[in-house]
């Protein structure tokens, strides 16, 4: 999977992304060559989780 993300792929819930994050580390360890991806998902993920955080009422 490229680290470069399409506008359909930048629309995936926090969720989503955590998924894909949990598929890299499968083996239990990071291969090196997915370090980009892995790193452009955990960005993905911190702005998604931030929009799924609703104010207090």
């Amino acid at each position: 999977m490229s680290p470069i993300r399409t506008e359909s792929e930048a629309a995936l819930s926090a969720t989503e992304l955590n998924a894909r994050i949990r598929e890299l580390w499968a083996d239990g360890e990071l291969p090196d060559d997915r370090r980009p991806e892995y790193e452009a998902l955990v960005v993905e993920w911190a702005a998604a989780a931030r929009e799924d955080v609703r104010p207090a009422a």
